[in-house]
Protein backbone atom coordinates (compact mmCIF):
# COMPACT_ATOMS: atom_id res chain seq x y z
CA UNK A 1 0.00 0.00 0.00
CA UNK A 2 1.25 3.55 -0.73
CA UNK A 3 -0.31 7.02 -0.44
CA UNK A 4 0.34 9.44 -3.47
CA UNK A 5 0.50 12.35 -1.65
CA UNK A 6 1.55 16.37 -2.09
CA UNK A 7 2.87 17.81 1.93
CA UNK A 8 1.19 21.49 0.39
CA UNK A 9 -1.90 20.45 -1.00
CA UNK A 10 -5.22 20.96 1.19
CA UNK A 11 -6.54 17.60 0.28
CA UNK A 12 -3.75 14.95 0.70
CA UNK A 13 -3.49 17.09 3.93
CA UNK A 14 -7.39 15.85 4.99
CA UNK A 15 -6.08 12.31 4.52
CA UNK A 16 -2.61 12.59 6.55
CA UNK A 17 -4.54 14.72 9.53
CA UNK A 18 -6.88 11.46 9.40
CA UNK A 19 -4.21 8.96 9.84
CA UNK A 20 -2.04 10.82 12.32
CA UNK A 21 -5.23 10.87 14.79
CA UNK A 22 -5.68 6.92 14.16
CA UNK A 23 -1.64 6.59 14.89
CA UNK A 24 -1.59 5.11 11.21
CA UNK A 25 1.73 5.02 9.26
CA UNK A 26 1.81 4.36 5.43
CA UNK A 27 4.79 4.57 2.79
CA UNK A 28 3.97 7.51 0.49
CA UNK A 29 5.30 9.43 -2.37
CA UNK A 30 5.63 12.86 -3.26
CA UNK A 31 3.64 14.49 -6.50
CA UNK A 32 4.74 17.59 -7.42
CA UNK A 33 0.72 19.35 -8.36
CA UNK A 34 1.92 22.65 -8.86
CA UNK A 35 5.20 21.31 -11.67
CA UNK A 36 2.70 19.15 -13.18
CA UNK A 37 4.01 15.88 -11.82
CA UNK A 38 0.48 14.41 -11.35
CA UNK A 39 -0.27 14.90 -15.56
CA UNK A 40 2.87 13.09 -16.62
CA UNK A 41 2.81 9.51 -17.96
CA UNK A 42 4.36 7.96 -14.98
CA UNK A 43 1.45 8.79 -12.33
CA UNK A 44 -1.61 8.61 -14.96
CA UNK A 45 -0.28 5.11 -15.38
CA UNK A 46 -1.54 4.60 -11.48
CA UNK A 47 -4.48 7.44 -11.50
CA UNK A 48 -5.87 8.35 -15.00
CA UNK A 49 -7.50 10.79 -12.85
CA UNK A 50 -4.09 12.77 -11.79
CA UNK A 51 -5.83 14.10 -8.40
CA UNK A 52 -4.14 13.59 -5.38
CA UNK A 53 -4.35 11.98 -3.09
CA UNK A 54 -4.14 8.37 -3.94
CA UNK A 55 -4.21 5.23 -1.99
CA UNK A 56 -2.71 2.42 -3.96
CA UNK A 57 -3.31 -1.39 -2.70
CA UNK A 58 -0.76 -4.10 -3.54
CA UNK A 59 -2.58 -5.63 -6.37
CA UNK A 60 -2.56 -2.06 -8.27
CA UNK A 61 -6.23 -0.72 -7.19
CA UNK A 62 -6.54 2.95 -6.43
CA UNK A 63 -8.50 4.83 -4.37
CA UNK A 64 -8.62 8.36 -5.17
CA UNK A 65 -11.31 10.95 -3.02
CA UNK A 66 -9.89 12.04 0.34
CA UNK A 67 -13.07 10.97 2.45
CA UNK A 68 -13.33 7.88 0.51
CA UNK A 69 -9.58 6.90 1.37
CA UNK A 70 -10.73 8.50 5.28
CA UNK A 71 -13.20 6.05 4.89
CA UNK A 72 -11.47 2.81 3.72
CA UNK A 73 -9.27 3.64 6.90
CA UNK A 74 -11.90 4.73 9.55
CA UNK A 75 -13.66 0.54 9.13
CA UNK A 76 -10.18 -0.83 8.90
CA UNK A 77 -9.56 0.67 12.61
CA UNK A 78 -12.67 2.24 13.81
CA UNK A 79 -10.80 3.78 16.79
CA UNK A 80 -10.53 6.19 17.54
CA UNK A 81 -13.75 7.09 16.19
CA UNK A 82 -13.92 10.04 13.40
CA UNK A 83 -17.08 9.10 11.13
CA UNK A 84 -19.44 7.91 13.11
CA UNK A 85 -20.77 5.16 15.99
CA UNK A 86 -24.07 4.53 14.87
CA UNK A 87 -26.20 5.42 12.13
CA UNK A 88 -27.63 9.02 13.38
CA UNK A 89 -24.14 10.05 14.56
CA UNK A 90 -22.58 9.31 11.07
CA UNK A 91 -25.36 11.12 8.83
CA UNK A 92 -24.70 14.58 11.60
CA UNK A 93 -20.81 14.17 11.13
CA UNK A 94 -21.45 13.75 7.76
CA UNK A 95 -23.66 16.41 6.84
CA UNK A 96 -21.50 18.63 8.27
CA UNK A 97 -18.58 17.06 6.92
CA UNK A 98 -20.11 17.69 3.64
CA UNK A 99 -20.55 21.33 4.21
CA UNK A 100 -17.27 21.75 5.73
CA UNK A 101 -16.24 20.86 2.27
CA UNK A 102 -18.82 21.97 -0.24
CA UNK A 103 -19.25 25.58 0.79
CA UNK A 104 -15.49 26.01 2.51
CA UNK A 105 -12.81 24.04 0.80
CA UNK A 106 -14.45 24.26 -2.58
CA UNK A 107 -14.98 28.10 -2.53
CA UNK A 108 -11.48 28.44 -1.01
CA UNK A 109 -10.02 26.19 -4.33
CA UNK A 110 -12.61 28.30 -6.66
CA UNK A 111 -10.62 31.67 -5.99
CA UNK A 112 -7.31 29.19 -5.56
CA UNK A 113 -7.61 27.65 -9.31
CA UNK A 114 -8.95 30.63 -10.67
CA UNK A 115 -6.01 32.73 -9.78
CA UNK A 116 -2.90 31.20 -9.11
CA UNK A 117 -0.01 31.27 -12.35
CA UNK A 118 0.30 27.94 -12.37
CA UNK A 119 -2.65 27.03 -13.02
CA UNK A 120 -3.83 29.55 -15.54
CA UNK A 121 -5.28 26.57 -17.84
CA UNK A 122 -5.59 23.82 -15.45
CA UNK A 123 -8.77 25.25 -12.93
CA UNK A 124 -10.17 22.06 -12.80
CA UNK A 125 -7.91 19.49 -10.89
CA UNK A 126 -6.45 16.42 -12.30
CA UNK A 127 -6.15 15.14 -16.05
CA UNK A 128 -8.78 16.03 -18.92
CA UNK A 129 -9.00 18.83 -21.10
CA UNK A 130 -7.32 22.59 -20.86
CA UNK A 131 -9.95 24.59 -18.14
CA UNK A 132 -8.80 28.39 -18.84
CA UNK A 133 -9.29 30.06 -15.57
CA UNK A 134 -12.27 32.22 -14.58
CA UNK A 135 -12.10 35.30 -12.80
CA UNK A 136 -15.77 36.11 -12.02
CA UNK A 137 -15.68 32.01 -10.50
CA UNK A 138 -12.65 33.43 -8.08
CA UNK A 139 -14.86 36.41 -7.20
CA UNK A 140 -17.93 34.28 -6.65
CA UNK A 141 -15.71 32.06 -4.20
CA UNK A 142 -14.66 35.20 -1.86
CA UNK A 143 -18.53 36.09 -1.60
CA UNK A 144 -18.95 32.49 -0.74
CA UNK A 145 -15.76 31.78 1.64
CA UNK A 146 -17.39 35.31 3.63
CA UNK A 147 -20.38 33.61 3.83
CA UNK A 148 -18.99 30.07 4.91
CA UNK A 149 -16.84 31.88 7.80
CA UNK A 150 -19.75 33.52 9.03
CA UNK A 151 -21.42 30.50 9.40
CA UNK A 152 -18.92 28.58 10.70
CA UNK A 153 -18.54 31.30 13.92
CA UNK A 154 -21.94 30.58 14.20
CA UNK A 155 -22.44 27.59 14.53
CA UNK A 156 -19.20 27.00 16.59
CA UNK A 157 -20.45 29.39 19.48
CA UNK A 158 -23.32 26.18 19.72
CA UNK A 159 -20.99 23.53 19.63
CA UNK A 160 -17.41 22.71 20.97
CA UNK A 161 -16.27 21.15 17.73
CA UNK A 162 -18.34 21.22 14.42
CA UNK A 163 -20.39 17.93 14.09
CA UNK A 164 -20.98 18.17 18.01
CA UNK A 165 -19.17 17.36 20.94
CA UNK A 166 -16.23 15.81 19.68
CA UNK A 167 -13.14 15.72 17.20
CA UNK A 168 -14.11 14.20 13.90
CA UNK A 169 -13.92 14.05 10.19
CA UNK A 170 -15.36 17.28 9.81
CA UNK A 171 -13.05 19.37 12.13
CA UNK A 172 -10.40 18.17 9.90
CA UNK A 173 -11.88 19.58 6.76
CA UNK A 174 -12.73 22.79 8.14
CA UNK A 175 -9.56 23.01 9.59
CA UNK A 176 -7.57 22.50 6.30
CA UNK A 177 -10.10 25.09 4.80
CA UNK A 178 -9.20 28.01 7.12
CA UNK A 179 -5.78 26.76 6.49
CA UNK A 180 -5.40 26.68 3.04
CA UNK A 181 -7.84 29.99 2.89
CA UNK A 182 -4.96 31.83 3.41
CA UNK A 183 -3.20 30.95 0.55
CA UNK A 184 -5.69 33.64 -1.06
CA UNK A 185 -5.23 36.12 1.65
CA UNK A 186 -8.60 35.19 3.17
CA UNK A 187 -7.62 34.61 7.26
CA UNK A 188 -10.49 34.20 10.06
CA UNK A 189 -12.15 37.71 10.80
CA UNK A 190 -10.86 38.97 14.25
CA UNK A 191 -13.91 39.42 15.43
CA UNK A 192 -15.41 35.85 14.99
CA UNK A 193 -14.13 34.36 18.43
CA UNK A 194 -15.30 30.72 18.35
CA UNK A 195 -13.83 29.99 15.15
CA UNK A 196 -10.72 31.17 16.87
CA UNK A 197 -11.23 29.40 19.79
CA UNK A 198 -12.01 26.70 18.06
CA UNK A 199 -8.89 26.89 15.50
CA UNK A 200 -6.66 27.46 18.62
CA UNK A 201 -7.61 24.14 20.41
CA UNK A 202 -7.30 21.98 16.94
CA UNK A 203 -3.77 23.69 16.12
CA UNK A 204 -2.81 22.36 19.20
CA UNK A 205 -3.68 18.57 18.18
CA UNK A 206 -0.38 16.45 17.24
CA UNK A 207 -2.36 15.83 14.02
CA UNK A 208 -2.25 19.10 12.64
CA UNK A 209 1.07 19.25 11.28
CA UNK A 210 0.80 16.21 9.88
Amino acid sequence: MKLYDMKQAPNPRRVRIFLAEKGIEIPSQQIDIGAGENLKAPFLAINPRGTLPTLQFDDGSIIDESIAICRYFEMSQPEPNLMGRDAMEAAIIECWQRQMEFDGIMSVASIFRNTAPNFAKRARPGSGPDTPQIPALAERGSILLSAFYESLNTRLGETEFIAGDRYTIADITAFVTVDFAKWVKMRVPEAHSNTQRWYDAISARPSSTA
